[in-house]
């Protein structure tokens, strides 16, 4: 990519990877796996989500390559195909309390 340029094609896959990290179930089915391979149902309980909601997030996550599963068994397993993404959100986290802070701030002031 030269000085910033994308193909139509190359925004299209951006914005859906975009798109994708827009919907906070799929955040905190991302977060859960940063600490490692999970199950399906181990997602299930730890985000509180139903099992076909989750399974229809993980579908898209995997579609678009932020995970990678294998099965063993009766059991899926899912982990992050790269932890990059996560380069992305912290910079996004951090500047979002960032602006949080200095709101408080404001209206302590008054």
């Amino acid at each position: 990519m030269k000085d910033g340029e994308m193909s139509p094609e190359l925004m299209e896959l951006v914005a859906a990877r975009f798109h994708a990290l827009g919907e906070p179930a799929r955040l905190q089915i991302l977060a859960a796996l940063r600490r490692g391979e999970v199950s399906v149902n181990d997602l299930v309980e730890e985000t509180g989500l139903g099992q076909a909601n989750v399974s229809k997030h993980l579908q898209i996550l995997h579609s678009l390559g932020f995970v990678a599963r294998r099965k063993e068994g009766l059991f899926v397993y899912y982990r992050l195909t790269d932890k990059n993404v996560f380069r992305l959100c912290d910079s996004m986290c951090g500047r979002i309390e960032s602006r949080m802070r200095g709101v408080e701030r404001m209206l302590r002031a008054g």
